[in-house]
């Protein structure tokens, strides 16, 4: 297997799909907006500094889907999609998708950010193999946990290596824009640091990793 590793968010994407849920939620009048609007900065800071406890945050972002059943959050995303998403998805990251799809590559969407919000995301990018933070589903409804190991820092190895289920990689690639995804950009073979924050492009200059900028 030749193996192409893309994250989501200021990746393929120009922004973050968690936060900007969070705000999307705010502007649509669904949630408390003081308080939503401070924990959701407050949680994307920690991300930022590295710093992220996965499991608050996501159960943090879960608290609104145990209140709604699948339909409206179904109804409720795809409007998520056309108002912030779509926008914000990079042609570059549409373009080294299909690079790795002509060469027969096996392509994985694998993010932070929940189930939920992301796989819509990738399968518009084209990408159906997921491996995202997943949220608990019990009888067909959210409970407002995480369910297994979250796919953040060193759990994308984790997931990842539960993915391939001992399938062996010949070559693989990965492309990120966080201090976060170090452990994934070491693992690849071919790292691939995508408009990089300040701590992820000194250290791609000291791995002689490929720097590339996605932005529009």
């Amino acid at each position: 297997m030749k193996l192409a590793l893309f994250d989501l968010d200021h990746t393929l994407l120009n922004t973050d799909s968690d936060h900007s849920w969070g705000e999307f939620l705010v502007n649509e009048g669904l949630v408390d907006p003081v308080y939503h609007r401070q924990m959701n900065d407050k949680f994307y800071q920690d991300y930022k500094a590295g710093q992220l406890d996965p499991i608050a945050y996501n159960e943090f972002v879960f608290d609104f889907l145990t209140r709604h059943d699948n339909h409206y959050l179904s109804a409720l995303h795809d409007v998520f999609m056309q108002k912030v998403i779509r926008p914000q998805m990079r042609p570059k990251g549409f373009a080294a998708i299909k690079k790795h799809q002509d060469l027969g590559h096996e392509i994985v969407g694998i993010t932070a950010t929940s189930d939920f919000i992301t796989a819509p995301i990738f399968r518009a990018f084209g990408i159906h193999n997921i491996i995202a933070t997943n949220a608990e589903v019990i009888d067909g409804k959210y409970t407002g946990k995480v369910a297994g190991l979250p796919c953040y820092q060193t759990g994308k190895l984790k997931r990842l290596d539960q993915w391939l289920n001992g399938r062996p990689v010949s070559e693989s690639w990965a492309y990120s824009d966080s201090i976060n995804d170090r452990f994934l950009l070491e693992y690849a073979n071919h790292a691939i640091a995508v408009n990089p924050d300040d701590r992820l492009e000194k250290l791609a200059q000291a791995q002689q990793w490929d720097i590339q900028d996605w932005s529009i």
